[in-house]
């Protein structure tokens, strides 16, 4: 009988110890994703800074900040700004204009319109790659159905993706496919969960529909404006499946953007130290938008919150 009343606090001991290390046993796993991603981080800051070409493995060896200084004069790394950021800059516009409006006429939760709503997520279900290919053949100028339907309004030999005065268009119709669904699908949640009393009481007093959509759904919605706008943009800025499997960054460099260079510089060229320095250059650009539009966010959250 002794015995059992000894034994009796081992298994409640054993609780409060499993209840005290449960937390850290629930956050391994972040710590192991954590440490997955810094290590490759911090070995592309050590290749950044070094003179490291797998083509001459004997030169390789610091230099420092050299890799960074030789952007500053070389005409094609501006070049290459430039393509990133107005890429980045188009995508996000026009996908979020189009999905703002598609989300807004499928907005009534009918059966209809949710039946629609799923049939326009397709796209966002195609892996990239395979959606430039697509289109590749569809704006093939042989036998493409796309290259067909512009040559009956006229436009004869159109090059799409070969020609640089339409390269960058032709890129934009495969990312617009691609991703607009996915803007759209964020919107339409943010659009059916804002509450019902203003617009009820800007109908009963007749208010127009423009001045409603202006001043009260577009400031209640901007909070799912802007975190679509940042998930799409840190997307976007970093493309390289569908500009690469469409045009290489060509024709020449019009479409040669950050992950493009990075990669040919590594795998054409074999400059690892270069091609590291790029990536890092794009996760500074990266973090300083991501920054701006979190910024941005939280004024909004503070406002909604003072105004409650």
């Amino acid at each position: 009988m002794n015995a059992a009343v000894d034994s009796a606090p081992a298994p409640r001991t054993r609780s409060r110890s499993l209840r005290h290390a449960l937390p850290y046993l629930l956050s391994l796993p972040a710590l192991l994703v954590c440490i997955g991603i810094l290590i490759p981080f911090f070995t592309a800051v050590v290749y950044s800074l070094m003179r490291y070409r797998l083509n001459l493995p004997m030169m390789k060896g610091f230099i420092w900040f050299d890799n960074y200084i030789n952007f500053l004069s070389d005409a094609a790394f501006w070049n290459t700004v430039k393509v990133s950021l107005v890429y980045a800059a188009l995508t996000v516009g026009l996908e979020l204009v189009l999905g703002l409006g598609i989300a807004i006429l499928l907005q009534k939760p009918t059966r209809f319109h949710n039946a629609v709503s799923i049939l326009l997520l397709l796209p966002l279900m195609t892996a990239p790659a395979l959606a430039a290919l697509m289109w590749k053949l569809m704006t093939n100028p042989n036998f493409g159905v796309l290259s067909y339907l512009v040559g009956l309004v006229g436009f004869t030999d159109f090059r799409w993706a070969s020609d640089p005065s339409t390269a960058l268009l032709t890129v934009l119709l495969v990312d617009i496919w691609v991703y607009t669904p996915f803007i759209m699908i964020l919107l339409l949640a943010g659009l059916r969960s804002l509450p019902k009393q203003p617009f009820e009481a800007a109908a009963l007093d007749g208010v127009p529909r423009s001045f409603v959509f202006f001043r009260i759904t577009l400031p209640m919605l901007m909070p799912y404006i802007i975190t679509a706008s940042l998930f799409r943009l840190l997307d976007s800025i970093q493309q390289f499946d569908i500009v690469y499997s469409m045009t290489q960054g060509g024709p020449g460099d019009t479409l040669m953007v950050f992950q493009v260079q990075s990669y040919l510089e590594f795998f054409q060229y074999t400059n690892v130290g270069r091609s590291a320095a790029l990536l890092m250059i794009l996760w500074a650009i990266t973090y300083f938008l991501s920054n701006v539009f979190i910024k941005q966010w939280l004024k909004l959250r503070e406002r909604t919150h003072g105004h409650g």
